[in-house]
């Protein structure tokens, strides 16, 4: 069942993981939120506060212990393995710290993978996952195998790749962890160009000046949300503007008087 407009493309609700590990261990405990659809949500916690749970849970690579995880309007425990799987090469768009990339596949190749879910013919999905390097600055690189690019190349590889079934949701946990910082910049920009165009965006970080990329920060520790809060983007004509007259910084100050 494919997901209205109007539906949220993420609806958790009332959700418990528990794992055994020599006793229960509880990942996420009563969790609810929603993800409409085109929004761009960065869920920050510190390591073991539940957020790669919160995202394996999302993407379809588990299921919760109680609670409902709707996907594109698929509740995730009710379905097989098969079905996940079709979910996840559908309609949602992994991009790993990891990369994760088929290391005997070329770059061309690794984007066009999660078309073959499909069912795109190979023509189809080579021109595809061209079009898709292209536009993330790898044109020159279609036929070059993993080993032979850097790895903020990968990166953008994978950007490609998830992007390259068009879905509903793309997931990115640590995406800038293994590049350096300017790098991690641009990666970012493409994510937030994805947004753009629509794609719906969840980041998992433990960083706060790449969570600020989003437009709204979930807070987790302890397998429960502390707070959800709203990140306000400085536009360019905003910025102009606080720079004139008296400076930015004192203008700012005057604003919040």
């Amino acid at each position: 069942m494919a997901t209205s407009s109007s539906d949220p493309v993420v609806s958790i609700d009332n959700v418990r993981k528990e794992y055994q590990l020599g006793g229960t261990v509880t990942a996420l405990d009563g969790v609810d939120l929603l993800f409409e659809p085109g929004s761009y949500t960065a869920v920050m916690g510190p390591s073991g506060s539940g957020k790669s749970t919160l995202l394996n849970l999302v993407g379809a690579l588990d299921t919760p212990t109680s609670g409902d995880v709707i996907v594109a309007g698929e509740n995730v425990a009710t379905l097989s393995e098969t079905e996940r799987a079709a979910l996840r090469g559908t309609r949602i768009g992994f991009i790993f710290q990891t990369f994760n990339l088929m290391p005997r596949l070329t770059a061309v190749e690794n984007v066009a993978l999660p078309l073959m879910f499909a069912e795109w013919t190979r023509s189809r999905r080579r021109e595809r996952a061209e079009s898709l390097l292209t536009d993330v600055g790898l044109g020159n690189r279609f036929d070059h195998l993993p080993k032979e690019l850097s790895g903020g190349q990968r990166q953008r590889v994978a950007i490609a790749r998830a992007l390259s079934s068009d879905p509903e949701l793309i997931l990115a946990d640590e995406p800038t962890g293994n590049v350096d910082t300017e790098t991690g910049t641009e990666i970012m920009s493409l994510l937030r160009d994805a947004n753009d165009r629509g794609n719906a965006v969840l980041l998992v970080t433990h960083e706060r000046r790449i969570a600020e990329h989003a437009d709204r920060i979930v807070n987790v520790r302890d397998g429960v949300v502390e707070g959800i809060e709203q990140v306000e983007h400085t536009t360019p004509a905003e910025t102009e503007v606080g720079a004139v007259g008296t400076g930015a910084g004192q203008g700012a100050t005057e604003e919040r008087r």
